[in-house]
C-alpha cells in the first residue's frame, strides 16, 4: 500500500523546505525591487500631468485674439468646475467706439466754442484798438490846437510884457513922480540913478518914434506902444536905436548918461498914455508886474 499517502489532518499545513538564498541572490533581488519601485513612483508623477501644451509665441496669441475680435465672435472662458459667462467682445468694442466718438465730438465742440470765443475776443480787441486810435487822433489834434493857442497867447504876453528899464540891482530910486524941489514944476517921471554907461532897455515892445537931444531931457528916445502910449527915456549918454525900428521887451536902446538938466548919471523915464500927459511910471510898472 505504498501508493497511499497518509491522510493529513484537517487544518494542518504541509511545510516545504525551501533552500535559503545565497547572499548574492539576496542583494540582486533587493536591488531589482528598488528600481521597480522608483519606476513606479516616476510613472505615478507623470500621470499627474498627462498633457503638456506646446509653447506658443505671444505675438501669435495676440494676433489670434485680434482675428477673433474682428470676426465678432463670442468667446466663452471657463474650465474645471468654475462656471463663467460668455464675454461678447463685439459689444464691448461697440461701446468703446461709441465712447471714443462721443469724446471726439465733445472735444470738437469745445474747440469750436474756444475758436468762436477767441474770434469774438479778437474782434472786440480790434474795435477797442480802432476806438483808441480814433481817440488818440482827436486828442493829438486837440493838443496841437491847444499848443498853438498857448503859443499865440505866449507871444501876445511876450509882446505886451513889461520889464525893468535897468538891470535889477544896478540902480536905486532917487526921485518919484509928482515931487517938488529941483524942478520948475512937479517931477513928471521916475529917476533911477545908475553908473554911467549902464544899459537902458525897452520896457515893452513898440516902435521907436523919436531919437535926439531935447533940452532939459538931454538925449532922449521915445518908443510908442501899440495902444498909443509913449515911453520917454531921458538923460542918456548914447543911443542904440533909430526912428522906425521895432523893439522888444528887454532890448537895449541906449546907455545911462548925465545929459540935459541932471545932477548925476541916471535914467529919467516917463509914461504918457495916448501921447498925452504923463502918469506915475512906478504905478504903471507895478500894474504890469514889474517892481522898480
Amino acid at each position: 500500500m505504498g501508493n497511499h499517502r497518509a491522510g493529513r489532518p484537517e487544518g494542518s499545513r504541509v511545510s516545504r523546505s525551501v533552500p535559503a538564498p545565497s547572499a548574492p541572490q539576496t542583494l540582486a533581488r533587493a536591488t531589482g525591487g528598488k528600481r521597480k519601485a522608483e519606476r513606479a513612483r516616476a510613472g505615478r508623477r507623470r500621470s499627474l500631468f498627462p498633457t503638456v501644451l506646446p509653447t506658443v509665441p505671444a505675438p501669435t496669441v495676440v494676433g489670434a485674439a485680434a482675428l477673433m475680435l474682428a470676426a465678432g465672435g463670442a468667446v466663452t472662458l471657463g474650465g474645471g468646475n468654475a462656471s463663467s459667462e460668455p464675454i461678447n467682445f463685439s459689444q464691448a468694442s461697440a461701446r468703446t467706439t461709441s465712447a471714443l466718438s462721443t469724446a471726439l465730438v465733445n472735444r470738437q465742440q469745445a474747440v469750436s466754442r474756444d475758436s468762436r470765443r477767441q474770434a469774438l475776443a479778437d474782434a472786440a480787441d480790434a474795435d477797442l484798438q480802432d476806438a483808441a486810435d480814433a481817440q488818440s487822433v482827436q486828442r493829438d489834434a486837440a493838443l496841437q490846437k491847444l499848443a498853438q493857442s498857448a503859443q499865440s497867447y505866449a507871444n501876445e504876453i511876450a509882446a505886451n510884457l513889461w520889464v525893468s528899464p535897468l538891470p535889477v540891482g544896478s540902480y536905486r530910486l532917487t526921485a518919484r513922480f509928482g515931487q517938488f524941489g529941483l524942478w520948475a514944476t512937479t517931477h513928471t517921471g521916475l529917476d533911477m540913478a545908475a553908473p554911467l554907461g549902464t544899459p537902458v532897455r525897452a520896457v515893452t515892445s513898440g516902435v521907436v518914434t523919436s531919437v535926439g537931444y531935447d533940452g532939459s531931457y538931454g538925449n532922449k528916445t521915445v518908443v510908442t506902444l501899440a495902444d498909443g502910449t509913449e515911453i520917454w527915456y531921458a538923460h542918456q549918454n548914447s543911443y542904440g536905436v533909430s526912428v522906425g525900428q521895432t523893439v522888444s521887451p528887454g532890448q537895449q536902446i541906449g546907455e545911462v548918461g548925465n545929459t540935459g538938466n541932471s545932477t548925476g548919471s541916471h535914467l529919467h523915464i516917463e509914461v504918457r498914455p495916448g501921447a498925452g500927459d504923463p502918469v506915475d511910471p512906478y504905478a504903471a510898472l507895478i500894474a504890469h508886474g514889474v517892481t522898480p
